[in-house]
């Protein structure tokens, strides 16, 4: 079975890529021993505010990691409580890769995102690991 260090290592390290869906969601497959692969991505939650390009938007996206048969893709575990979340914020065409701060003035997403903890992936990486951990023992 493989290490937890070596667990975190993938988490870490791994590029996340745009999943097929319809919803504004990113992953990364880890694939590990005997058939499994470890899917950690995050998506956008569904926003029902009209969205007005003079006014910063702020977009919520939350984490989740599953278990799967990498041969038949069967979900065996699952971590979808939405206790992991981030936000970022958007101007009209900018976003926080474009520095907003620059478009319209500093901006402490602290207080705008009180509940965003979890923006990097090394935030929770090892809270990811000690859960998979647990489910591969179950098996």
């Amino acid at each position: 079975m493989i290490k937890k260090a070596e667990l975190v290592e993938q988490i870490e390290k791994t590029d996340l890529e745009i999943a097929n869906s319809s919803k504004d969601t990113w992953e990364k497959n880890i694939y590990l021993d005997d058939e499994k692969v470890l899917i950690v991505g995050y998506e956008k939650e569904e926003n029902f505010e009209k969205e007005d390009p003079e006014e910063e938007t702020v977009n919520t996206y939350i984490w989740y990691w599953e278990l799967r048969n990498s041969e038949n893709w069967e979900l065996l575990f699952e971590n979808r409580n939405q206790k992991f979340s981030f936000c970022e914020s958007e101007h009209g065409t900018f976003s926080d890769d474009d520095k907003i701060e620059d478009v319209v003035g500093d901006i402490d997403e602290g207080e705008i995102c009180t509940w965003s903890e979890q923006d990097h992936i090394e935030d929770i990486s090892d809270e990811i690991a000690d859960v998979t951990m647990e489910w591969l023992k179950k098996l």
